[in-house]
């Protein structure tokens, strides 16, 4: 397809960019990035395999590279429209944040999820754009947003106390991802919806016992 108003005398036409090619070389590398990691999966097995050629890839993503921190940002970004923020308010904090602790670890101990955590911690020392998103991986604005809130209302009813909510909406999450990720094995092995609810209640239990007012 060529945009006619790049055309002019002495310019040559510039054909846009293909959405649906982007969006099947992304595939391609994300499948290939997780199954053979970053060293070992080349832009032409990638372009290959997406149908199309490799001065393609090169033209939507730059390099390898700029195709690699794509994909993680694609990754995530599906992970956070496919997981909705939610906030239960049943009035008992204990209950309510040990609901949120399993949301949590439904969304960070995803196959996909779980695959972009290990296949980034092996190339952060080659890739220092990736300690950003490694450092914020476990926030997400909308969720952390409601759990915050929720826990500032607590404290204003005096079922907590809660100076500093970003705060502590920070150590719930820790305290779940990073048990949930040594329980399965940085997410080699599946989560039982028993051990889920356990590793979130006991997270719940601890700032619930912090926080007593």
């Amino acid at each position: 397809m060529t945009d006619e108003r790049t055309v002019g005398p002495g310019r040559p036409p510039v054909r846009k960019k293909s959405p649906a090619k982007r969006s099947a070389i992304l595939a391609a590398a994300t499948a290939m990035f997780f199954e053979h990691g970053y060293e070992r999966t080349s832009v032409d097995a990638i372009a290959a395999s997406a149908g199309v050629g490799k001065q393609t890839v090169y033209g939507h993503f730059g390099d390898k590279e700029g195709l690699f921190l794509a994909v993680v940002e694609a990754v995530r970004e599906a992970q956070e429209a496919a997981v909705e923020p939610g906030m239960p308010d049943t009035g008992d904090p204990l209950a309510d944040l040990t609901a949120v602790g399993e949301l949590i670890l439904d969304g960070v101990l995803s196959p996909s999820i779980s695959a972009l955590h290990r296949l980034t911690i092996a190339e952060l020392p080659h890739h220092p754009e990736l300690q950003r998103m490694w450092r914020d991986e476990t926030a997400r604005p909308g969720r952390d947003d409601l759990i915050a809130a929720y826990l500032r209302s607590c404290d204003a009813k005096g079922l907590l106390k809660v100076p500093d909510p970003e705060l502590v909406t920070r150590q719930l999450t820790f305290l779940v991802v990073t048990e949930g990720r040594v329980a399965t094995l940085q997410g080699t092995e599946p989560l039982r919806a028993d051990d889920r609810h356990r590793i979130a209640a006991q997270a719940a239990d601890l700032i619930v016992r912090a926080c007593r007012p």
